[in-house]
Formats: structure tokens, sequence, C-alpha cells
């Protein structure tokens, strides 16, 4: 075996490619016909869009996994471990179950450089074809027609809202992104459409490839109730559910999206109207609107686009803090600032900065530098350590104030990691 330990499987990966995303399926598919020459034989629902993808991960893996249904699933990016991004049972597969898997790809790729990226996928894959789960749930992780994940066919591809991200690599408009999005469709198999605007590119290409469409709004839609809230989906299908167990304006989209997809798997999986029920109700995603009672308070949230921002502006709102909230940020350098200042800013008395490592990092001066460009008048203050950056908020706060942490994957990850949250 080349290496003994995960880590020093991680720390060569990050650098045997020359680049850390590198849109092709290519490479990886040869590396995958190598590892796995017989179809897969898991049922794969495959999920993509702009935000809210770990969220109905999340939903799906708690509804299958009350029924009993051996599921296998992978998300990007982790928070504190790894093997986060690979489960089994909703537990995340171990150290040794990684380095094997690193051992059989490096293996089989011989001269084929992998993307950091494409090495966790081929291992999610190579866990999954040795467990036989009955469901695999794959999260792309960067639109989905290249992504390395798009090498399996998805027999229910999920998209959720779709908006403007990752534009260097997707496009700088809405109908490029839908597009690259949708390359998760397969002919003749069911897409579900989580927002009932979707961009045209998405439609379009799912009538090309004479796919099932269901659109929230058009096939299923939810409304409000006195117990929660009422899910109603084709040939009269209603269905009574709680609120969902994850915080945010969007968690209904997502539930209603989620619970369709159950209901096209139910000749495959019958489902019980109480697993829905209980695994909506009981369903835990860390960092998403993560809030803390401590003195100060502590709010954690891995917003880092536009519309993730929004929703976290409207998740302050409703939560109309008395005392004064102070910021712990970081963001990317592809991440438009200027976005957090607008939605997030008029909330907050001070920023305090913390840099981001890696070749898409941004260090807390250049981010103190985008923030006075956009006329932010509060306080900022920059650190390199989030121990810093903590002690100063710290250092700030009230007793009744709340500690805002938001930006970032990275920057929350950190703050769990310090924190022991996880």
């Amino acid at each position: 075996m080349r290496f003994e330990t995960l880590d020093q499987w991680l720390d060569w990966q990050a650098k045997l490619h020359p680049r850390e995303i590198d849109l092709g399926l290519q490479r990886v598919k040869t590396v995958w016909q190598r590892l796995q020459p017989v179809a897969f034989q898991a049922q794969v629902v495959t999920v993509a869009g702009t935000n809210g993808k770990g969220s109905c991960v999340a939903m799906l893996e708690s509804i299958y996994l009350r029924a009993g249904i051996h599921i296998g699933s992978f998300t990007s990016p982790h928070l504190i471990r790894y093997n986060e991004r690979i489960r089994l049972n909703g537990k995340p597969v171990s150290d040794q179950q990684l380095c094997r898997a690193f051992e059989m790809i490096d293996q089989a790729r011989e001269q084929i450089s992998l993307s950091y990226f494409e090495f966790a996928t081929l291992a999610a894959l190579i866990c999954f074809a040795s467990e036989k789960p009955d469901l695999v749930i794959l999260e792309v992780g960067l639109g989905g027609r290249l992504d390395a994940v798009n090498i399996i066919d998805a027999d229910v591809a999920l998209i959720t809202t779709i908006d403007l991200d990752h534009t260097d690599w997707l496009g700088n408009d809405v109908e490029s992104i839908g597009r690259e999005k949708a390359g998760i469709i397969r002919g003749h198999k069911p897409v579900v459409l989580a927002d009932p605007v979707m961009p045209r590119s998405v439609l379009d290409h799912a009538d090309q490839l004479e796919a099932d469409i269901y659109q929230f709004g058009k096939d299923f839609k939810h409304q409000t109730c006195d117990s929660g809230w009422l899910w109603s989906g084709p040939n009269g299908v209603e269905l009574e559910l709680p609120e969902p167990g994850l915080t945010g304006s969007k968690q209904l989209l997502n539930a209603s999206a989620v619970v369709m997809v159950c209901h096209l798997l139910q000749d495959r999986f019958p489902l019980h109207g109480n697993f829905i029920a209980e695994g909506l109700r009981d369903v835990r995603l860390a960092g998403r609107l993560h809030f803390i009672p401590a003195t100060p308070a502590l709010l954690l949230d891995v917003a880092h686009n536009r519309q993730s921002l929004e929703a976290l502006r409207d998740a302050l709102d409703k939560l109309n803090w008395q005392g004064r909230i102070h910021a712990l940020f970081g963001m990317l350098q592809d991440k438009n600032a200027a976005d957090a200042v607008q939605l997030i800013g008029p909330h907050l008395v001070s920023w305090h900065l913390l840099d981001l490592n890696g070749w898409r990092g941004r260090t807390a001066d250049q981010l103190a530098d985008n923030l006075r460009q956009e006329g932010v008048k509060q306080s900022i203050s920059c650190h390199h350590t989030f121990s810093e950056a903590y002690q100063a908020c710290g250092n700030r706060a009230e007793p009744q104030d709340l500690i805002l942490i938001f930006g970032s994957f990275l920057i929350v990850g950190e703050a769990m990691h310090n924190l022991n949250l996880s």
C-alpha cells in the first residue's frame, strides 16, 4: 500500500492533480470501468442544484433509515472529518475502508491523474459496490454534466434551486448553469424539480431526453396547516406531515421534492407515511442554521452564495435577536463578498475576519479590503487563526449578544472542531 494512514492519502491526493477542480468524465469513467466492470446494482438518486442539495440528501437518508432500507450516501464537502462524505446506513465509513478504496483506485488508475474530488467519488462507489446498499444517494459536487458523480446513471434525478455560483466553471447566467445541472437527467427516467421557476435550459434538456418531469407547483405542491404542512402529489395523493427538522425558509421546498422522490420510489421501497413524517421531523444537518444556546449565543451557517445568504438573512429577520450580532466571517476568493455585505451586513455591529487557505482561499486582509470597498462602516478585525477570531468576537460581545459564524464550509468546520460541536 502506498500509504498507511488516511491523512497521508489525502495530503498526497491534494497535490497529485494539477487542478483542484477539473471537470470532465473521461478520466474518472475509465478508472471506474477498470475497478467495476459490471453495472451498479443499487437504485440511485442523484441530487444537483445550487443550494439545498445537502438538506435533500439528509432528508432522504433520514426517511429511508427509518424504513430499514440499506442505504449509502455520498456528499461533499465535509465539515470536520473526511469520512463524513461517505456514509453507510447513516454512519461515516472508517479510515480503513477509505485507505483500501484509495489503494484500489491508485492501482487501477495507472498513469491517469485524478483530482481530490474524483478520488472521493470513486472511493464512495467502491464502498457502495462492496457493501451493496439497496439505495444510493449521490450529491453532485459542482455542476452536474461533467461532475464525477455523473458517471453513474440516476434512476431518479433531483434538481434543487438554481442560482449564480461557480460561474468560472459553469457559466455567467442561470440558463448556462441550469444546462450543466440538467446533465444528471437520464432519458425516460424521472426528474424532480424542486423550484417552480426553473431555467428553460433544464426543462428543454429534460424534454429532449423524454424524461418524466415532476415540477413543484405543477405536479406536486405543499401548503401549511395547523399540524404542520400538507403535501399533494400526482393522482390525488396527499400526506399530512410535520415541519422538517431543518431550519430555513427553503426547507419546505426541499422537503416537498424529497417526498416526491419517495413517491416515485414507492414501488421499489414501499414507505408507510409514518416513516416519511418521522424522517423529516428528526432530520439533522450540521452547519446549517445551527443555533447554540450559549453566553453569548452562536449561530453557524455555511451560507456562501447569494441564494443561501438570502435564506440566512430571512432566518435572522425571523430570529429578531434582541442583543447585538457579531460576525466571524471568511469567504473563498470565487465567492461574492458584496452579497454578504448587502444581505447580512445590516444585522451586524462588527466583522471578525478569518484567513481561508488553499488555492481558492482569501486572506482576512483581502476580505477586509473587499468589505471596505463595499462601504462597510462597522468595526473590522483580521485574524490568522480561528481561536484568535473567536476570542476577538468574545471580547466584543456581551452575554446577551449573538456570534454569527458564516461564509464557508471551511469556517463552520473550523468552528465545530475548535468548539467541540461535532
